[in-house]
């Protein structure tokens, strides 16, 4: 079945059923109910790749990604899945594709190759050469998370900065006086990623404010690191009683460090920090966190995206979210 058949029986040109099908002209009520009729009893579906061809657009959206040599965290793998769901509502596709090490030329295929509508960029930094390259070719994209000096890009993030340091003052209310900040990987601080180095910034400054006793470590974001890290921060800080991380998948060791220690959680050692709430229940005790939004904030991206490719001349938007920290068990006041 197609255009020409549903014309025919409509009793209208087959420009009219493409105008009606696409809403590039007006059609009249009467013309367009007649149409829609004939469409239901024929049962028709216009196929996807003629349909994009008429609007002039893919109907697809591509979701940069990190390195695919890299595992994805439980975050980020929370984020693509959102992602995809949220397209799907506004009836898009999705097309992943890596950036950084070697995906250089999968990254300039997505931005000149024009085989997507626009972009969502993730794990930004502060000083991020895709937005810039984005920006120059003109393509719609919107980032999950933001540069330090955004411009005319529009994007959605956590506020870092803000809950460490409701996370500092929530330890320094329960008398804690020394304490540790777990980050991500050396590797991503040193590149200026963005909520590694906010969340180092929102930790020192509300530290200072209380007069704790701060520290803060780099770790891999791996299970291994995480139980090396805490190792290391016993033996150089024995006094430290309380840990705030963003660093999710290195919560198991972690988990596994404090046990081998013989550290009652939150008795012996208090944890919180900024992390998926699927993560912090799994943590035992229950963690105590800002629970990281990843299905609002996809779906606040895809809708961003989707605004900017039918009006890429509106001013940029954004969204910076503050989840509340979620009061579970693994908090405590410290020991005296």
């Amino acid at each position: 079945m197609n255009i020409g058949e549903i014309a025919k029986r409509a009793g209208v040109s087959r420009s009219t059923v493409s105008y009606a099908l696409s809403g590039k002209r007006p059609v009249s009520t009467a013309t367009a109910r007649r149409i829609n009729e004939v469409i239901a009893e024929l049962g028709y579906r216009p196929n996807a790749s003629a349909r994009a061809l008429a609007e002039g657009r893919t109907r697809t959206l591509s979701l940069v990604i990190p390195p695919a040599s890299r595992r994805l965290t439980d975050v980020q793998l929370g984020f693509v899945a959102s992602v995809v769901e949220a397209a799907a509502t506004h009836d898009l596709d999705v097309l992943l594709s890596p950036s950084g090490g070697d995906h250089d030329r999968s990254f300039e295929r997505v931005v000149t190759g024009r085989r997507v509508d626009g972009v969502i960029l993730m794990e930004i930094l502060l000083d991020d050469p895709r937005v810039a390259r984005l920006e120059q070719e003109a393509l719609p994209f919107v980032t999950i998370g933001h540069v330090e000096r955004p411009g005319t890009s529009s994007w959605v993030d956590v506020d870092y900065a803000e809950l460490i340091t409701r996370c500092v003052h929530h330890l320094a209310d329960l008398g804690h006086r020394d304490v540790v900040l777990i980050n991500r990987s050396d590797e991503l601080v040193a590149a200026g990623y963005g909520p590694a180095l906010r969340s180092s910034a929102g930790f020192l400054a509300a530290a200072e404010q209380r007069g704790l006793t701060a520290h803060t470590v780099c770790c891999a974001d791996e299970p291994a690191a995480g139980l090396a890290c805490f190792e290391d921060i016993r033996r150089r800080w024995p006094e430290v009683t309380a840990a705030v991380t963003i660093n999710e998948a290195a919560l198991p060791g972690l988990q596994r460090a404090l046990r081998q220690a013989d550290l009652s959680v939150p008795g012996d050692f208090s944890v919180t920090g900024v992390i998926a709430s699927r993560l912090a229940e799994a943590f035992h005790p229950p963690l105590t966190a800002a629970d990281v939004p990843a299905e609002e904030m996809a779906r606040l991206a895809v809708d961003l995206l989707v605004e900017r490719i039918a009006n890429p001349d509106a001013p940029p938007r954004d969204a910076l979210l503050q989840p509340v920290i979620s009061l579970r068990s693994s908090t405590g006041a410290r020991r005296r």
